[in-house]
């Protein structure tokens, strides 16, 4: 069973990290030669679990850990793909408990052959039962200025709105129905509130689209197409907006970051951005590429420091600058700005 599971483990590695040829030959990955940034890595994050005699019990089984998210009390909810699937910690690391209502689906995200798929197809799909694992539907946490927070289960094909008290107050798409509607998505990955209260939906394992609704969940309009031309995407993984209402969208499989208007027409793109999964905006208008800090004409500032930063699926900032990030490989990273 242990080796069905590390087999299981490996190959969504392999399909939710997006691993690149440069990252498999050992090439320097994109912003991995920029300065390092005066941040201080915490050597262990969070606090050990506790065992039945109150002592250390080792690292906590997340199995995966897809995102990360700072509430506006400034605990922080950890998003991964184990049993309780979304975890609430202090700051420094001690456990509040389980947080939510929310239950993930037991889909889960697979790559497909090249030689299976057709120039307008998606490189993935969902596999669903026995195939399947527990909580692997989860993909994606955030908090919006009001405190709401918001969770995507992609192979659920559902977004979902909670509130700062964890009780579900709205669901975005049909739950367990795949579509490319107005109120269907297909493997969904990511969700951003514009200032207005618009919610943006990257609607991309499945499709190649950003679905815009308005702030009572009404469907507005829809921007993008399959393709590596501008304005095309071959995998929208995350989004952000900034104080202008521009968007910025992670082509994942195309290695860049795409520039567009509130309106969704395309400004422009920051090529060679590698295969950055995690996308998160600061309070003072830059923004974190996984580990690698940008400025909005895309010019690379600085990185944090160590390895896994430049590998991470999901990141979150805190209000003082400090950095959480969420690893695949099974755990969070926590930097500390200096």
């Amino acid at each position: 069973m242990c080796v069905i599971r590390s087999s299981v483990m490996i190959l969504c590695l392999l399909c939710s990290a997006g691993i690149t040829l440069a990252q498999q030959t050992g090439a320097v990955k994109p912003g991995w030669d920029a300065p390092v940034l005066n941040y201080k890595a915490v050597p262990e994050w969070p606090k050990p679990a506790l065992g039945d005699k109150g002592l250390p019990a080792g690292p906590w089984n997340y199995w995966q850990v897809p995102g990360v998210t700072v509430e506006q009390n400034g605990n922080v909810l950890v998003l991964h793909r184990g049993d309780d699937a979304i975890l609430e910690y202090k700051p420094n690391g001690d456990l509040v408990g389980p947080w939510g209502d929310v239950k993930f689906s037991q889909g889960k995200i697979m790559p497909m052959q090249q030689a299976d798929r057709t120039a307008t197809m998606s490189a993935y799909q969902a596999v669903y039962g026995p195939s399947g694992c527990s909580n692997c539907g989860a993909h994606e946490i955030r908090t919006d200025s009001a405190g709401n927070i918001w969770v995507i289960d992609a192979p659920g094909q559902v977004v979902y709105k909670l509130n700062p008290q964890g009780h579900t107050i709205m669901t975005l798409g049909t739950k367990g129905k795949a579509g490319m509607s107005a109120d269907t998505f297909y493997l969904p990955t990511d969700v951003a509130v514009a200032s207005n209260g618009d919610i943006l939906v990257s609607d991309g394992y499945g499709n190649a689209r950003i679905v815009r609704f308005s702030p009572q969940g009404k469907y507005l309009s829809q921007f993008g197409a399959r393709g590596n031309g501008p304005g095309q995407f071959q995998l929208p993984h995350n989004l952000v907006i900034d104080a202008r209402g521009r968007i910025y969208v992670t082509d994942r499989e195309n290695q860049r970051i795409e520039v567009f208007e509130a309106d969704g027409r395309f400004v422009t793109e920051w090529d060679h951005t590698g295969g950055v999964s995690a996308l998160v905006m600061t309070k003072d208008q830059h923004l974190w590429s996984g580990g690698v800090l940008r400025d909005l004409n895309g010019s690379v500032i600085g990185r944090l420091p160590g390895e896994g930063s430049t590998e991470s699926h999901g990141a979150a900032v805190a209000a003082n600058g400090d950095v959480y990030l969420g690893l695949l490989g099974g755990k969070v990273e926590k930097f500390v700005k200096q």
